[in-house]
């Protein structure tokens, strides 16, 4: 099978941590390939860039559409931008981080709390928890107050404020397990886990399992109600490409 990971923000060398990530992961037939937009913010931390970073989104599914073979969709940032819209778009599952880190966190515990990059983003986290039902499962939304980028650009302190803040939520929060809050921390699951003694759940490899599950059962996305195709119309200004959209044969 061919799972493709999108990346909503445009820095290519996170994409490349993804992608390594997810094929440590993959099974033996599964094929993985990444990208990202070639528009939009170069990370996710506000309601703004995940406005921006969602239409991008959309654009990387329609191109995968087009190539075809394409079994499966990961939107790999934990805001999970734009992915209702995707999944509008193919029937095939797309998968967004946030929401499988929440599921695979419930059958290994009662309670997570989630660790994540900047506070700020974890007023989204606690939109998603509610959109998704997971709210009386989490005890709380943890920051480490780093930057996205910082995971790259200063690699070894971000961990150690990661860590940090993980085994304060371990101490203090009554919890089983620990979700990672950012598509960027894909490669430190491990790591994380070893220093904390807790189950650390991370949404890319969460997804990917996911996403082979469902493959393999055979279950698509449903094209009976909301998440049908989108009813081609006209679209103007730098959409106008999009009016009358027609997705490929056979869908």
């Amino acid at each position: 099978m061919h799972i493709r990971i999108i990346n909503p923000n445009t820095t290519a060398s996170m994409t490349r941590v993804i992608e390594q990530a997810a094929r440590a992961l993959a099974g033996a037939d599964t094929h993985i390939s990444a990208t990202q937009p070639e528009a939009g913010p170069v990370s996710i931390e506000s309601h703004f860039d995940e406005a921006v970073s969602a239409v991008g989104v959309a654009e990387e599914v329609l191109k995968g559409e087009r190539e075809g073979g394409i079994d499966a969709y990961i939107v790999a940032c934990f805001g999970d931008p734009g992915l209702l819209a995707a999944r509008e778009l193919t029937r095939a599952p797309v998968i967004g981080i946030a929401e499988a880190g929440f599921h695979l966190a419930t059958l290994i515990s009662t309670r997570f709390s989630i660790v994540t990059t900047l506070g700020r983003t974890g007023i989204i986290a606690e939109h998603l928890l509610e959109q998704y039902g997971f709210r009386h499962h989490c005890r709380r939304i943890r920051a480490a107050e780093i930057p996205v980028l910082d995971l790259e650009h200063d690699p070894d302190a971000a961990f150690k404020r990661i860590v940090a803040e993980c085994c304060r939520a371990r101490d203090e929060d009554g919890i089983g397990a620990i979700v990672l809050g950012c598509g960027g921390m894909a490669n430190l699951t491990e790591a994380i886990s070893r220093e904390v003694g807790l189950p650390v759940v991370e949404g890319v490899g969460a997804a990917l399992k996911l996403a082979e599950s469902l493959v393999g059962l055979g279950l698509q996305t449903s094209k009976h109600g909301d998440l049908d195709y989108p009813r081609p119309k006209p679209f103007t200004g730098k959409f106008a490409e999009l009016s009358e959209l027609r997705l490929p044969p056979g869908h």
